[in-house]
């Protein structure tokens, strides 16, 4: 393909660490051959699928481009394991158990149940961003600068599901080093272990360690708290063994804290480095809602996940053989030309904006409710607090295809006093 060379840049984790996201290769994908398939050496063959209707179409068909067996990619010399040999969460469930173990909380994030949530977060958000700006004195109006990823973004997903979790504030530090060192095991200052496979299972079992603590005491003395919910649980009248209620506690903390973490952090960059749209919003605040959605379709935090193939299907003309690796690419489908209108322009007030980066079909996310309540709320205080908000320094992005994440982002400001 012509002027094509740099595609495989999709799957390097080097790439997406240097250069962000690879919009340009994405782009000539879609408009080419938006499935194609790739045989790249120290990877496993896999087919790219880039457009927004594709990927929609896989994700609604789970029983023929299932979860199992792998659902992320990444080079050989990382091998794959079985599920059950790490984690059984709701990311590597198939129907009909997706449904079953999905059920046990998903009352305890629909929007009538987060809504009493909502002050909560509110207060936290507001505490967050007053912690960040330490140069405030007694309402002066202070310059100060903040690294807004580990003072800011970080804080407030962290806190609002490990709370939710039962996880006393002490331990909360820990907890977020673990969840980073599982997300992104490949990334230098997050590795613990000899190899990038030994820092994500040290990470995983040191989760899993901590949690099956408070399952045995939420066993014994339940309390209004997820764990006690899944401590408490049956499936088909049996308990929910240790294994998946461990495994549940991990998708929870890894999950609800690091990518609502980097939608935040990508969409104050955003506003920064198109500082029209932010004026938009001191101007006219009720846009909150549409620029939450529009940071989620421009920032679009998780960057892939994999399908597999359950029989000889087609998809887009290609000839799809059983047991093939499909990689759906959400970024893409993100800025795809057939559906949203200069999809490289930022656009606080674009509507509609039925973008994908939740997923869809079978396993939307869980938590996109929770993500839409606190990335509402920790904006609208950037936006009320932050009177001039520009980057003090280079940015440092996580090194993952996985993950699209900013691992420090220096930030100069100027803050209001609360009136």
């Amino acid at each position: 393909m012509p002027g094509m060379t740099d595609v495989s840049d999709i799957v390097r984790a080097d790439f997406y660490a240097k250069n962000g996201y690879p919009h340009e290769a994405w782009r000539l994908l879609r408009r080419d051959s938006p499935v194609r398939r790739f045989e790249l050496d120290g990877y496993d063959p896999f087919w790219a699928v880039t457009s927004y209707e594709d990927i929609v179409l896989v994700s609604r068909q789970p029983r023929l481009f299932r979860n199992e067996p792998r659902l992320v990619f990444s080079s050989r010399r990382f091998p794959v394991r079985r599920p059950e040999e790490v984690v059984r969460s709701l990311l590597n469930m198939d129907p009909p158990d997706h449904g079953k173990y999905r059920a046990l909380v998903n009352r305890r994030f629909t929007p009538h149940a987060l809504s009493f949530l909502r002050p909560h977060i509110e207060e936290l958000s507001a505490k967050v961003v007053a912690d960040a700006a330490r140069s405030l004195i007694d309402g002066v109006i202070e310059v100060g600068e903040c690294d807004f990823v580990t003072e800011v973004a970080a804080r407030l997903p962290l806190a609002v599901i490990l709370d939710l979790l039962g996880v006393p504030r002490r331990d909360w530090e820990t907890v977020f080093e673990w969840t980073n060192q599982a997300i992104a095991p490949g990334e230098p200052e997050y590795r613990r272990g000899s190899t990038v496979l030994a820092t994500a299972e040290r990470a995983r079992l040191a989760l899993f360690d901590y949690f099956g603590r408070y399952v045995a005491e939420r066993r014994r003395e339940p309390r209004e708290d997820l764990v006690s919910v899944l401590a408490t649980s049956r499936i088909d009248g049996d308990p929910v063994s240790d294994f998946e209620i461990l495994s549940y506690c991990f998708l929870l903390a890894v999950a609800g804290n690091e990518t609502t973490r980097n939608a935040t952090s990508g969409g104050v960059l955003a506003l920064i480095e198109h500082p029209g749209e932010l004026e938009r919003l001191r101007q006219d605040p009720g846009r909150l809602p549409s620029a939450v959605e529009e940071v989620l379709r421009w920032t679009s935090p998780v960057i892939h996940f994999c399908r597999t193939a359950a029989e000889d299907t087609e998809l887009r003309g290609q000839r799809i053989r059983r047991g093939d690796l499909l990689i759906l690419f959400y970024p893409s489908a993100n800025r795809d030309e057939e559906v949203f209108p200069e999809p490289f322009r930022f656009d606080v007030g674009r509507s509609p904006n039925e973008h994908l980066a939740f997923g869809i079909g079978e396993h939307f996310c869980l938590g996109a409710n929770l993500a839409r309540f606190e990335l509402n709320a920790i904006l609208a205080e950037v936006v009320r607090r932050f009177d001039a908000l520009e980057l003090a320094g280079p940015i440092q992005r996580v090194r993952s295809n996985f993950v699209g994440g900013i691992k420090r982002m220096p930030v100069r400001f100027r803050i209001r006093p609360v009136i």
